[in-house]
């Protein structure tokens, strides 16, 4: 069975070690097997590509490389920095993630 992780696709996060740290992006993938992620503007790198019907002109395209989930924090936008994640039921007994950090309930 896969871990649960405290982030998701579409959660705003920061980069709190390697290389990329105390930057932010959004998360564009998830990848539970190796607890991964692909993030926004984080970590990018150069790749070659053979010209194809996509890119006809082929050459050298920037795209996102994955980063480690535990290089990564939750960024809550009312306090304004990272946050850690709790997990917490709700009024109709749903379990939902919240801010640690404000509080607030985690859309």
């Amino acid at each position: 069975m896969q871990k649960k992780l405290h982030i998701k696709k579409g959660d705003t996060v920061f980069v709190i070690a390697g290389n990329n740290k105390g930057k932010k992006g959004r998360v564009l993938e998830i990848i539970t097997k190796t607890e991964r992620a692909i993030v926004e503007g984080v970590n990018m790198m150069k790749k070659s590509t053979k010209p194809n019907a996509a890119s006809p002109q082929g050459g050298i395209i920037e795209k996102e490389a994955p980063v480690h989930i535990s290089n990564l924090m939750l960024f809550d936008a009312k306090a304004g920095a990272a946050t850690r994640v709790g997990r917490r039921l709700n009024d109709k007994g749903k379990l939902v993630r919240f801010s640690k950090k404000s509080g607030e309930e985690i859309k």
